[in-house]
């Protein structure tokens, strides 16, 4: 009970790996085409390494720094968590660190001029923007760069806070860090406090407009579908969900109006970006099934958001 037939196969294993290359180099290209030449920084890892390489005018390239740190943090995230990261993970973190030092080292430098000349402010939107959609298109396949990510999991594993508002202070600490060492420009001058507190600034733009993008890409991470499926495998289907998806199953009773037959329906409230393994189940274990699928406007409870009820104090 509880398991499934479905086993990825080969062609799909192969699109999802390409898709997570795909995003991961349209994540590096922002670094190389938009955010490096400016002396751009930002949040996580990549943003720590953009520091070190700066402070130690190119001695330290970013996909050194991004590459060690993350292998750290992987040995130490899987002793205390106690579980791997998975193979997408490891492949993620590789692949970041290979496209970071090949963009930058392929890149026309004619062609990065042209966007870092006296428009920061442009450079570090569109770098935020194409950062935040590869690493939207390398989540929704299921890659992830661990990083920040491996910190705030084992931070809220000894104390009771949210992932999301951990990662955002690191990434506040990271980017405020950068006034405490020496950075230099592509010309090896040595940048003025002023500058060193803009650049500050621009970074904090960054990861705004990062996160904003990636929130857009994935914005059914926060969606939800309902959905009812009518299959003959009531039992099979109902226990894969339930065991193997980890999400909560309800099977009601119904009746064919033409046949006049009793028979039951599974419904399943699951978050969107889950669907589409959803009905990868269904299709595995009942290709004839048939399925309603339809957005939901909130799901409040255990899995989802929490309930949240303003007071009689907070309404005055």
């Amino acid at each position: 009970m509880g398991a499934s037939n479905y086993r990825p196969s080969i062609g799909t294993l192969i699109k999802e790996y390409l898709l997570i290359t795909v995003g991961l180099t349209m994540y590096a290209l922002g670094w190389a085409m938009f955010l490096t030449p400016n002396g751009m920084i930002g949040g996580g890892v990549t943003g720590f390494a953009a520091i070190l390489q700066y402070a130690t005018h190119g001695a330290i390239p970013i996909s050194i720094t991004y590459f060690i740190l993350n292998i750290i943090l992987l040995i130490v995230g899987t002793k205390i968590l106690g579980t791997g990261f998975g193979a997408k993970t490891i492949f993620a973190i590789i692949m970041t660190s290979v496209m970071l030092a090949v963009t930058q080292k392929f890149i026309p430098v004619d062609f990065v001029d042209e966007f870092a000349q006296d428009s920061k402010i442009v450079c570090t939107v569109l770098g935020g923007i194409m950062a935040g959609v590869g690493i939207g298109l390398s989540m929704s396949q299921g890659g992830s760069t661990g990083g920040t990510d491996i910190i705030a999991l084992v931070w809220c594993k000894f104390k009771h806070a949210s992932p999301g508002k951990v990662i955002l202070i690191i990434d506040i600490l990271i980017i405020l860090s950068s006034l405490l060492l020496p950075s230099y420009d592509r010309n090896g001058d040595l940048l003025s406090y002023p500058e060193k507190v803009a650049i500050v600034v621009y970074g904090l733009m960054q990861v705004t407009v990062c996160g904003y993008a990636i929130d857009l890409y994935i914005s059914g991470s926060k969606q939800s579908v309902q959905a009812f499926i009518f299959t003959k495998k009531v039992d099979e289907m109902a226990d894969v969900i339930a065991f193997d998806m980890k999400r909560g199953v309800t099977v009601l009773p119904a009746k064919g109006w033409y046949s006049k037959e009793d028979k039951q329906v599974i419904m399943v409230v699951t978050r969107k970006a889950d669907l589409n393994l959803l009905l990868r189940y269904v299709k595995s274990i009942d290709p004839d099934a048939f399925l309603s699928v339809s957005s939901v406007m909130g799901v409040y409870g255990q899995g989802f958001d929490t309930i949240k009820v303003k007071s009689t104090k907070e309404k005055r």
